[in-house]
C-alpha cells in the first residue's frame, strides 16, 4: 500500500476514533486527562493502522509511519472538535459507559 493510501486510511480511522475513545473516557475526568487519553489512544490506533495496512516492514520507513500516526491524531482531534463534540454524541457515550464513582465515607 502506498504512503498516500496509508495516510488516507489513518485519516478514516481518526475520524471515528473519538467514538471509541468516548467509551473509555469518564465524564468526571479533567479536560487534561481526557486530552492525554485521546492522544495515547490515537497513537496506539496509528501504530495499529500502520501495521495493518503496510505490515511490520512499514515501520522501517520512518516518515511514512510518522505521517500515518500523525494523520490518525490530527483526524481524531479535528473530528472530535468539529463533528462529535458539537453533536454531543461523545458526551452521551461517556455518560452511558461511565463507571460510578466510589463515595468516600469518612
Amino acid at each position: 500500500m502506498s504512503t498516500l493510501q496509508t495516510v488516507a486510511v489513518g485519516s478514516g480511522v481518526g475520524a471515528v476514533l473519538p467514538l471509541l475513545t468516548a467509551v473509555v473516557q469518564q465524564p468526571f475526568w479533567t479536560a487534561r486527562v481526557k486530552r492525554i487519553v485521546a492522544v495515547v489512544v490515537a497513537g496506539i490506533a496509528g501504530v495499529v493502522t500502520v501495521a495493518s495496512t503496510g505490515g511490520l516492514d512499514q515501520f522501517t520507513h520512518g516518515l511514512p509511519t510518522l505521517g500515518t500516526i500523525g494523520a490518525v491524531l490530527a483526524a481524531s482531534q479535528a473530528a472530535h472538535d468539529l463533528v462529535w463534540k458539537p453533536s454531543t454524541v461523545t458526551g452521551a457515550i461517556e455518560s452511558k459507559t461511565a463507571v460510578p464513582r466510589a463515595e468516600n465515607s469518612s
